[in-house]
């Protein structure tokens, strides 16, 4: 029972289980003058209606976040019905949706990353709201819920937004070196994700501007500008997300927007006398039972907790950054943000620390 069970639950995964869509079986008829037409018979005589929030649902990493999804019939029904729920995730690049949960009754499955961390909120039988807990950078997007009643099948779509920073990232040997494939690397070693264009427009609305092309999730390669000029695709276009669009994956090179979200722990830093190399740093930070912090650890607490230090110090990927929350004399810029020295190949600095709660 368990294995035909199961076998159920992956059939319904497929998509594969129903040729019919919208609510409606679509039958094919002859009219009076001999040709083909299309004729909607509703089901049940009802129509089945799913409906999810029209705004974005915000939440953070390793935050516990819930997707409303009810469904009701018009007119109503009352008799008791077997209802089928599936809930993907759709790509960033529109390529095949992601199954994230299936549902018969009280029995469900959950798929890749989403096992252990996604599950069904029924608390009545008209709800099939999903809960994720421990929620991860890669969960941010657009989710479908599916409901199936019989040959019905509707659905309807809700959007979970993380809180985040947008941060762009080029590697030690300079800019332009990364192909689509290399970009979502380093930002994971960066404790990051690739930024989507959602992320990529709030940056933007909130401050971002930078001149140089980076990858995007979807495989495109974009750009921030607030103060038009020259070099940035010239003085007479007007402030905007500038985009060269989808890019060869292998063959082209740029430099990447990666995204990271809240911090389950803190960053903090330490410092010598004499300063110290980068392999002396390492060993510091693992003597106050951390780690050196990545990049997009950094950022995130410049962002999310306010951390301001006017002195420069390491980071895992060999660069010398420090965070600016209120903008002070030399301590660069007017305005808050990361500042960057580069990758120096030798030099004696602080560390910044990253130590989980």
């Amino acid at each position: 029972l368990l294995l035909l069970l199961e076998a159920t639950l992956l059939w319904l995964a497929s998509g594969s289980y129903h040729p019919f869509r919208n609510g409606f079986y679509y039958n094919h008829v002859m009219n009076d003058e001999g040709t083909e037409q299309e004729k909607v018979v509703y089901l049940n005589e009802a129509k089945l209606v799913v409906e999810t929030p029209k705004d974005p649902i915000y939440s953070s990493s390793g935050s516990n976040v819930t997707l409303s999804c009810r469904y009701h019939y018009e007119p109503d029904l009352e008799a008791k019905r077997k209802i089928r729920i599936k809930w993907s995730k759709l790509r960033d690049d529109y390529t095949k949706e992601q199954d994230v949960l299936v549902a018969i009754g009280k029995i469900y499955m959950a798929f890749g990353d989403f096992q252990g961390r996604a599950h069904l909120r029924q608390s009545d039988r008209r709800e099939a709201s999903l809960v994720i807990t421990d929620v991860r950078l890669q969960d941010d997007g657009k989710y479908r819920c599916e409901v199936i009643d019989g040959l019905e099948d509707e659905s309807d779509v809700v959007d979970l937004r993380l809180q985040g920073v947008v941060f762009p990232y080029q590697p030690p040997r300079g800019q332009y070196r990364l192909n689509f494939h290399e970009a979502e690397r380093v930002c994971q070693e960066q404790g990051a994700v690739l930024a989507n264009f959602n992320q990529l427009f709030q940056a933007w609305s909130e401050g971002l501007d930078w001149c140089n092309a980076g990858w995007l999730a979807d495989g495109t390669v974009q750009y921030p500008i607030r103060q038009p000029r020259k070099p940035c695709g010239g003085l007479h276009l007007a402030p905007g997300i500038r985009s060269y669009g989808p890019r060869h994956r292998h063959l082209h090179r740029f430099d990447a927007f990666c995204f990271s979200s809240a911090l389950r722990g803190e960053v903090f830093y330490l410092d010598r006398p004499a300063g110290m190399t980068l392999e002396e740093a390492k060993q510091s930070c693992l003597d106050a039972g951390a780690e050196i912090a990545h990049v997009g650890q950094l950022y995130s607490a410049w962002k999310f907790l306010g951390l301001d230090r006017c002195d420069a110090g390491w980071l895992a990927d060999g660069s010398i950054r420090y965070p600016i929350a209120k903008p002070r004399a030399n301590c660069g810029p007017a305005e808050p943000g990361v500042r960057s020295f580069g990758f120096p190949s030798k030099g004696r600095f602080g560390v910044f620390c990253y130590k989980e709660r």
